[in-house]
């Protein structure tokens, strides 16, 4: 996390007389472009960080310099230690540490943690929650990791992937890598990785600034829905769609137009609102979920 290594980046300088960006850059696993830029970023924070060049060249801080809590206002310390607090809830493990420091160091700030962040679903195990965990791991360390992927047609598969990147995206947690299975990158659901191992080899890491472009999201054609909805799930609706594909106008029912990534995913989702949803277009796709209703009340007679 940025706020981490700049931090880090401080004391490391403050207890350093001398150190250059491509140490930095290999302590934090980061290119030397990032390291530079962390730099103008703490000079912009008023931090008197300057650079040196030659064969004892490198980055250094004024010697007189001392961290103290004069360069963040009160609401800036306030906002630090309590964006620091909700990074617990995906268990970055430095945290605590940098927890301690900036307390001390804010003491006067307002400690009232008022915002409580927890990304696991409701009654998740603790396999579940330490998944997020090793595989942020694995993208630090440069490892591959395998596991069994179940894909948007309920077929599981043995992957091999080397992991570059976390994201949290339309409340679910993904990672991001080159699968060696496939032989391209692959964005995977965590929710939907089974057998998590980080294995001992260590792949050659991308550098960290490059953009990661996911090949595989082309390759899904996007099919446009037209959705009705019962009024009593009003709830689910807006919990799930984007409200500019919303139409609240009607007393009757609500009325989504969306897009989805085509695949057997799209009738479980549907078939999972029950009666209260119903499919207006594509004809196709209204034709094959009241087959599919019918095959299930088949199963009751």
């Amino acid at each position: 996390m940025q706020i981490n290594r700049l931090l880090e980046i401080v004391m490391i300088l403050l207890h350093k007389e001398n150190v250059t960006a491509k140490e930095l850059a290999e302590r934090f696993g980061v290119s030397t472009r990032t390291i530079y830029r962390d730099i103008d970023a703490l000079s912009l924070a008023n931090i008197p960080i300057y650079t040196n060049k030659g064969n004892k060249g490198g980055i250094r801080i004024l010697p007189e310099f001392t961290l103290n809590k004069s360069i963040f206002s009160e609401e800036e310390q306030s906002e630090m230690l309590n964006a620091l607090h909700n990074l617990k809830a995906v268990k970055y493990p430095e945290i605590d540490g940098v927890l301690t420091k900036l307390g001390a160091l804010f003491k006067n700030a307002n400690s009232y943690n008022w915002l409580e962040v927890d990304f696991s679903s409701w009654g998740s195990g603790e396999e579940e929650k330490n998944k997020f965990n090793k595989i942020k791991s694995s993208i630090l360390s440069h490892k591959v990791i395998s596991f069994n992927y179940i894909n948007y047609d309920g077929e599981e598969t043995k992957r091999e992937v080397e992991p570059y990147k976390l994201i949290f995206k339309g409340q679910a947690w993904y990672v991001v890598g080159f699968c060696r299975t496939r032989s391209a990158n692959r964005t995977f659901k965590i929710s939907r990785i089974r057998e998590l191992i980080i294995r001992d080899e260590v792949f050659d890491f991308v550098d960290g600034d490059r953009r990661f472009i996911d090949t595989s999201s082309s390759k899904n054609n996007m099919i446009n829905l037209i959705l009705r909805f019962n009024r009593k799930i009003t709830h689910r609706v807006y919990d799930e769609f984007k409200i500019e594909d919303i139409n609240n106008k009607n007393d009757e029912y609500i009325e989504v137009n969306t897009s989805f990534a085509e695949g057997e995913w799209v009738y479980g989702y549907i078939l999972s609102f029950g009666a209260d949803i119903e499919v207006i277009e594509p004809e196709y796709i209204r034709k094959e979920i009241k087959n599919r209703l019918s095959d299930a009340v088949r199963n009751y007679l």
